[in-house]
């Protein structure tokens, strides 16, 4: 079947579902057989994730069960097992919002996959870390032989945030300035790809030699280290004074009151990520104060961005992007590094480490 013909009858979207937990995961399926997965059975730092067996889960009657190649492992992962949101999983549960892997078995309603097709699961309830995933047939995308199992495993959250940001709620138009602030991570590596796919200017920042080398060669037209002093004032300078038309932000906490100095006149701004309230600096943890004078000026907008509350249309629409881009080619996931299973203490401490997390996504590699 042509990708295509797939994604205009795949026509549904995740809906807005918090994980139940691991134990109400399982309890509505017969498990039998034993699998390996990463639990978290308490909140607290990396050393509470835990390698152990679990029941392999047994596919509904809209299912696939997938034997899992690779997970991705993102920022909101770490998180969740922090605690840190208002709304938790009972525990113990399993993180893990994206995963690649091959199909073992299809349920009796599944109409568009069969057993041995390579496959990447969107997994809005989590999941991810373990040898095995049931997926809806409706949330899963096609994996092209374009690319590995490790970059399949990166389709969902990156991508599907960046289309999200730029796409859905900043409507980007050819010929407008992006400016990605921290674009050598996984969402900004997206977002600069999918600019230029659009006819974007891009403009992108990161605080190493190697993130600056590799946001040139996926297409970023300019490159900035915002370790240098004077940066900002280096960028707004090579905009002509004009300022940016979209930029997508990645560390809210540290950058947006300086994204308010560096925003054009009907700028928008998509906050995709941050650590918390807004700060001087990573190493200055007192707080600053946000003038929002620039915003009446300009009058620009703030969005916040939040994957789980995509529309059905939406979701479509960013999935059709990704299949297409892949096949065209322009859609290509860069890896910063992969780790065993039992290696996810490592990984998640080392996730936010400028020398790894910011040279593209990090994946559990189940080769390994």
């Amino acid at each position: 079947m042509h990708w295509t013909c797939f994604l205009r009858i795949l026509s549904v979207q995740p809906k807005n579902i918090l994980n139940n937990g691991l134990n109400n995961y399982l309890s509505k399926r017969n498990c039998t057989s034993l699998m390996k997965a990463v639990l978290l059975k308490e909140y607290g730092s990396p050393d509470v994730l835990k390698l152990d067996r679990v029941p392999i889960p047994n596919k509904g009657n809209s299912e696939v069960l997938v034997k899992v190649q690779a997970a991705g492992i993102n920022p909101v992962d770490l998180y969740m097992r922090e605690g840190a949101f208002m709304s938790l999983p009972p525990l113990p549960t399993i993180l893990g919002k994206e995963v690649s892997g091959i199909v073992e078995e299809v349920g009796p309603d599944v109409k568009l996959f069969k057993i041995g097709d390579r496959v990447a699961c969107c997994l809005p309830r989590d999941g991810g870390y373990a040898e095995y995933v049931t997926c809806n047939e409706k949330y899963l995308i096609p994996l092209s032989d374009k690319l590995t199992f490790p970059q399949g495993a990166t389709l969902y959250v990156a991508y599907f945030v960046a289309y999200r940001a730029l796409l859905t709620k900043c409507r980007i138009k050819k010929g407008e300035h992006l400016l990605v602030h921290g674009g050598s991570g996984g969402v900004g590596i997206a977002a600069i790809q999918i600019a230029k796919s659009k006819g974007l200017k891009v403009s992108a920042t990161a605080g190493t030699a190697k993130g600056l080398e590799m946001m040139k060669a996926i297409g970023a037209d300019q490159v900035f280290n915002h370790k240098e002093k004077g940066y900002l004032l280096k960028m707004y300078a090579s905009t002509g004074g004009k300022g940016y038309d979209i930029i997508l932000e990645n560390c809210a906490d540290i950058n947006l009151a300086k994204d308010f100095d560096i925003l054009s006149v009907n700028g928008r701004i998509a906050v995709v990520g941050t650590k918390g309230q807004i700060r001087q600096a990573p190493d200055k943890p007192k707080l600053i104060s946000i003038n929002p004078r620039s915003l009446i000026y300009t009058e620009g907008k703030i969005h916040g961005i939040n994957l789980v509350r995509m529309t059905e249309e939406e979701f479509n629409e960013a999935r059709t992007t990704v299949v297409n881009g892949v096949e065209e080619g322009w859609l290509k996931p860069i890896i910063g590094k992969e780790y065993a299973l039992n290696q996810a203490p490592l990984a998640h401490k080392q996730l936010l480490s400028e020398n790894i997390g910011s040279r593209g996504k990090i994946v559990f590699n189940l080769l390994l």
